[in-house]
């Protein structure tokens, strides 16, 4: 609220805001920051209104500029009434201010006036001490009209000569004789003045010493210079005034800022607004310092926005966005929570995150793990079947240690599934990823020796075949050897140069962090996997190229099939857990680990031991040989 007048207009201002002042009485009230221009006084206030000057607690005001000097606080301190016959002007000031009055011939009042109270004792809102404005304007320009007169007489621009024996007119200023008396002009002094008949200007005409004025000069008891433009104005100065109110009626100015016209453009207003203080009814509704409004206040939860088009201070409130609040009034903007906490529901506080993993706690985690152990006894059981039967015609044909190895290897395939199950650790990460990659390629790579050793076998029954030499153990072992030890080094190396570590993910949801494995780069886990969607893909071909072969001979059929269940899992696997984070991305890989291991262990060894427990009549060296028509 800008208010332009004189200590009148603040008088007029205290009378139509009592009713304000009541009402902020029974309720906190909205806060008006009072800006007053220089004219306006407080110490003028009728002290009917004291009352309501809490009203313009922390208004600011344009002062004139003025500065403490040396002695006049003790002037003022140790002033007495009646010492000057010109004392009878402070007479009604006097009995105003020290609620007296001063005793005459004919009565002796009962608060009767002393002339020894002291300036010192009344409020502010009464009598300041301090030099104001007005007063050090005055202080400055008789120094610079002093100055100004010095410059004069020592460059002999006024010569005593010239004055002469002359009378001066009441625009012309006053003398003093060699005798230090004063000598005035006829219309500031009593009648019949018999005048000096030396004189020694003391205030010379304007035309004297006007040319003088634009020259600095220091008042003596003051650290500023007095100066003027180049049109003999003085430069202007003012004090940006905090007015500071108490409860007992009293104020405080507290100087927060100047403006200097002699600075610099754009810099001619300096303002310390960490000092300042504000209407207290304003601090309970806001913090910092005051802004302009033409609505309502933004409820925590919501940040300003400009309206198009409207002026600054008029703006809309909208919701925080994802992942932002606000716990104050009338933001400028939303702040973004910190990585370990999340916004709640209305956007007011942040709420610390949930730290989650894929436990075997979860029901999803208990399911995984169940199908683990269950698939891990099947397996076991399977081998358990074979081992038994091992002389039968079945269990021998197409390599019975490669299916005793490729049995161990699904085993180990479905038990590495639950290193991906509990919270990370240092070991588990490790663990993870070299132990999936190298039990998958020691599987397919016995898929694969199964296949060839199908094809070379086919091949070597022919008449007049070199092929009989490649047929027996060392082809297969070699196989296995060869492809399980390219995934061994590519593994060795991934864990040698980037280990994988324990990590959170703060990132990817809003309300938990993820404890996972940080496996960067991510290009060493598509190596592994690459490799084994190789291996997978030539042993597909192989056993499709040799899937009409003499039943007799042929396992082909089933591993065909086999590994074009394996190869569809994983193909689905890459879309699906590069699309998904966190807990799913693990439980995507699982469930391809389980699936593709039940895939190889049901299409490759359920067959067999069907007719192994079931049909033992086609467990015979008859049978196996027996060629299909």
């Amino acid at each position: 609220m800008v208010v332009y007048g004189d200590a009148k207009t603040l008088m007029w201002l205290n009378i139509l805001t009592s009713t304000e002042h009541n009402r902020c009485n029974e309720k906190i009230c909205d806060g008006k920051v009072w800006i007053m221009t220089a004219q306006i006084d407080v110490t003028l206030m009728d002290q009917q209104f004291e009352n309501t000057l809490d009203l313009f607690q922390g208004s600011l005001s344009f002062m004139l500029h003025s500065m403490e000097i040396n002695g006049f606080q003790d002037f003022l301190k140790f002033f007495k009434f009646g010492q000057s016959p010109q004392d009878w002007i402070l007479k009604e000031f006097w009995e105003a201010a020290f609620k007296c009055q001063f005793p005459n011939l004919n009565h002796v009042f009962k608060h009767s006036c002393t002339g020894v109270e002291s300036l010192a004792s009344l409020p502010a809102s009464t009598f300041e001490m301090a030099m104001s404005g007005q007063s050090y304007g005055i202080y400055n320009a008789v120094h610079a009209v002093a100055h100004a007169l010095h410059s004069a007489v020592s460059s002999q621009v006024i010569s005593m000569r010239t004055l002469g024996r002359k009378r001066f007119q009441p625009w012309q200023g006053g003398v003093r004789t060699t005798e230090q008396s004063v000598c005035w002009p006829d219309a500031l002094s009593v009648t019949n003045v018999e005048f000096c008949s030396r004189y020694i200007l003391i205030v010379p005409t304007e035309s004297h010493i006007s040319p003088y004025l634009g020259s600095n000069s220091q008042p003596p008891d003051s650290e500023e210079t007095v100066s003027f433009n180049a049109e003999g104005e003085m430069e202007s100065q003012f004090d940006i005034i905090n007015l500071l109110t108490f409860p007992n009626h009293t104020f405080q100015r507290l100087k927060v800022g100047k403006l200097d016209s002699k600075s610099v453009q754009g810099k001619q207003i300096s303002l310390s607004e960490d000092v300042i203080v504000w209407n207290r009814a304003f601090n309970q509704v806001h913090k910092g310092a005051p802004q302009s409004m033409c609505n309502e206040l933004c409820q925590p939860g919501y940040q300003k926005k400009k309206k198009e088009g409207k002026k600054f201070c008029c703006y809309d409130c909208v919701p925080c966005s994802e992942g932002k609040f606000s716990d104050q009034k009338d933001m400028n903007e939303c702040f973004s929570c910190s990585e370990e906490q999340y916004p709640n529901e209305n956007h007011t506080q942040c709420i610390p995150k949930v730290i989650t993993f894929l436990s075997y706690e979860e029901p999803f985690g208990i399911s995984l793990a169940s199908a683990a152990l269950v698939f891990s006894f099947t397996t076991l059981f399977v081998l358990d079947i074979f081992i038994k039967h091992r002389d039968t015609p079945i269990v021998k044909a197409n390599n019975r240690d490669l299916s005793y190895i490729l049995l161990v290897s699904l085993l180990l395939c479905f038990l590495c599934s639950l290193l991906f199950l509990g919270p990370p650790r240092r070991i588990t990460c490790l663990l993870r990823q070299p132990t999936f990659g190298m039990t998958f390629s020691m599987a397919i790579s016995c898929v694969l020796a199964k296949t060839i050793t199908v094809v070379v076998a086919f091949m070597a029954t022919r008449p007049g075949s070199n092929m009989r030499k490649w047929v027996g153990k060392r082809l297969a072992n070699s196989i296995v050897v060869s492809c399980f030890f390219i995934q061994a080094v590519l593994c060795v190396v991934w864990m040698t140069i980037f280990p994988p570590f324990p990590d959170m993910d703060k990132q990817s949801f809003t309300k938990q962090i993820i404890a996972e494995c940080n496996e960067e780069p991510i290009v060493m886990f598509f190596l592994v996997l690459g490799y084994m969607a190789l291996l997978s893909i030539i042993s597909f071909m192989v056993a499709f190229l040799a899937r009409n072969l003499p039943e007799s001979f042929n396992e082909a059929k089933f591993i065909t099939f086999s590994m074009l269940v394996f190869c569809s899992i994983w193909l689905t696997f890459l879309p699906a857990y590069l699309s998904t984070k966190g807990k799913e991305k693990l439980a995507v890989e699982i469930f391809s680990i389980l699936a593709s291991s039940a895939g190889l262990l049901g299409c490759i060894f359920v067959p067999k031991c069907y007719i192994v427990l079931f049909k033992p009549e086609l467990n015979t060296k008859e049978q196996l040989t027996k060629q299909k028509h």
